[in-house]
């Protein structure tokens, strides 16, 4: 077998004299009496087409031991194809252009030795079943090779053809548990991370449980994740104040995620530390100014407080849309006065406010585009606000959360469930009948005349 050449099974001859520096083929080997797949008076029966084919290399600097590896591996009966390499260094520009299902590593070779040979190698090749070949006299470095990473291990003189072949095949199968247990570990701590973002996204919201009642829902726009980069918070203050944000930041993923979260949370901090309006959207904007990971990045948000005693809500757009208004049956979209979105020009600040009478009774939606930039199932046209104006007037349910979901399978339904882009809906009812009457001057005490 010559060096860097690829040998495929094949039927096995007497070998002619080849010359020098070619490749030497091998066929299949003659079945022997034992083999099930031999029939008697008949040819030797082809193996069944979904045997598995193992590409194998093999890192080893004496000529001699590389051909007996060959014998056995040709004696084995394996589907397979081997390529042999001297030097480290060969080894791992070959498993560059081609990886090998498994590689059979000598210890000792002209540019390296020892166990860090293992680690090399899989450097090179992670997926790769690695098997170690030892000597009659360094069998416990077979032992060490399997705590550095090695699936198995070989010594050389006690091999043969059926060992040979247990050895390969649970090599590789054994690579394959433990890659698929890494995959396993890998989407289990994400699923933490997860979890943890989730918490920062979609905290417990801070409402009384007597003035307002608030229904979210929530969906990432990547499918198979768990979080993107919408967030929402709710937090009721002094005076029957409730205070709701709903933000949409630019792009996906965890970074898209993380600047949410850290957007929500500052929010929440300067809402209970007094900051209210165009003061609390320039905070939030130099805070993700300073947090963002990249220069594009930027932020859409709804900031309301919502005053029950006088019956007003107080609406400051950033770059967001209008939010929804539910009063008798019917909704209709609330006209606002729009601000710049954050991050997309520090320093302008123009965020004006609007002020809008409420009915006693009510509810207001505020979304994230996600709900609204689908398509039709009869055109290409966007669902837009019309859209979903019109898919809230004729709901068949009033609950607000059996309607939130009836809403949410109608989009995705028209859009024939392409979502693309993350969801976020926050819908506050109130009934200004439950908020306790405002308390009147105390009367001040007379002091008792005398005489």
């Amino acid at each position: 077998m010559q060096e860097g050449g690829r040998v495929p099974r094949g039927r096995h001859r007497p070998r002619p004299r080849a010359p020098p520096r070619q490749p030497l083929h091998l066929h299949p080997p003659r079945p022997h009496a034992h083999d099930p797949r031999h029939r008697r008076g008949s040819d030797l029966v082809s193996a069944p087409a979904a045997e598995q084919h193992y590409d194998i290399l093999l890192v080893e600097d004496d000529a001699g031991d590389a051909l007996l590896v060959e014998e056995l591996l040709v004696d084995t009966g394996l589907s397979h194809t081997l390529v042999w390499h001297k030097t480290l260094a060969a080894a791992r520009t070959a498993l560059a252009e081609r990886p090998a299902a498994c590689v059979l590593l000598d210890l000792h070779l002209p540019d390296g030795s020892g166990l860090s040979l293992v680690g090399a190698v899989q450097e090179a090749a992670p997926d790769t079943a690695v098997v170690v070949l030892t000597g009659l006299s360094e069998t416990h470095a077979g032992v060490e090779a399997l705590a550095t990473g090695a699936q198995d291990y070989l010594v050389k003189g006690k091999v043969d053809p059926d060992l040979l072949q247990r050895v390969v095949r649970y090599a590789v199968q054994r690579k394959q548990a433990e890659r698929a247990k890494a995959a396993l570990q890998a989407g289990e701590l994400r699923a933490q991370e997860n979890a943890r973002l989730e918490r920062g996204l979609l905290p417990p919201l801070m409402l009384g449980a007597t003035t307002a009642t608030a229904t979210t829902r929530y969906f990432p726009g990547r499918e198979r994740a768990l979080l993107g980069g919408d967030f929402l918070d709710v937090v009721e203050t002094g005076d029957h104040l409730v205070h709701a944000v709903v933000g949409d930041v630019s792009g996906h993923g965890p970074d898209a995620a993380a600047l949410g979260v850290c957007l929500r949370i500052a929010w929440r901090a300067l809402v209970l530390g007094g900051h209210r309006g165009p003061e609390l959207l320039r905070l939030l904007e130099q805070m993700l100014l300073a947090e963002r990971g990249r220069p594009d990045m930027f932020t859409t948000c709804t900031l309301l407080t919502l005053d029950l005693r006088a019956r007003t809500v107080t609406l400051h757009l950033a770059g967001h849309h209008e939010p929804l208004l539910t009063s008798e049956g019917t909704t209709r979209e609330l006209p606002a006065q729009h601000g710049v979105a954050l991050g997309i020009a520090p320093g302008v600040e123009l965020w004006p406010a609007t002020t809008v009478p409420l009915p006693p009774r009510g509810a207001l939606t505020v979304y994230t585009d996600g709900l609204i930039e689908g398509h039709t199932d009869t055109h290409r046209t966007r669902l837009g606000t019309e859209g979903l104006l019109r898919l809230l007037n004729t709901a068949p349910v009033t609950d607000p959360d059996t309607l939130l979901d009836q809403l949410i399978a109608d989009v995705r339904k028209l859009n024939a469930d392409r979502h693309t882009d993350d969801l976020a809906i926050l819908r506050l009812d109130w009934d200004t009948a439950l908020v306790p009457a405002q308390p009147g001057p105390q009367p001040q005490p007379t002091s008792p005349r005398h005489g």
